[in-house]
């Protein structure tokens, strides 16, 4: 085996170890392509445009579709929803906004609806088995 030692890195920085300080001026140099003080620094600015997030209820209305559906408000809702979707899909914001609306209005009249049937059905068996229990 031999034994004599080749640095890996020839450079600047023979025979001293490299400090952060000095990787970093190295990046500094290797990414600008020149020192700070060579010249005046020009800078470019990119607008990345965000997406704007609409939600379009689909989950929800899928929901009420299959488990509260009076009047088909959900199945509504959900026809709502996947308009929403594909306007969302072909970069009509302001149309997905307008189909997301009608289907949150639909999908909280379904459940509303939904909610007020279920208690009604409740209270009114509940006073069936009483009424019996009295009468019996």
């Amino acid at each position: 085996m031999n034994h004599n030692s080749q640095p890996f890195f020839t450079g600047l920085h023979t025979g001293v170890p490299p400090t952060y300080e000095m990787l970093k001026e190295e990046h500094e140099v290797a990414v600008l392509g020149a020192s700070q003080g060579s010249g005046p620094m020009t800078s470019t600015v990119v607008n990345i445009r965000s997406e704007t997030v609409v939600p379009d209820h689909i989950v929800w209305s899928l929901f009420n579709t299959l488990f509260f559906n009076p009047f088909c408000l959900g199945f509504v809702a959900f026809a709502y929803s996947v308009k929403s979707r594909d306007r969302k899909m072909v970069g009509d914001v302001i149309g997905a906004q307008s189909f997301a609306s009608t289907a949150k209005c639909l999908n909280i009249w379904a459940l509303v609806l939904s909610l007020l049937v279920i208690v009604a059905v409740t209270i009114s068996v509940i006073v069936i088995i009483v009424l019996n229990l009295l009468y019996v």
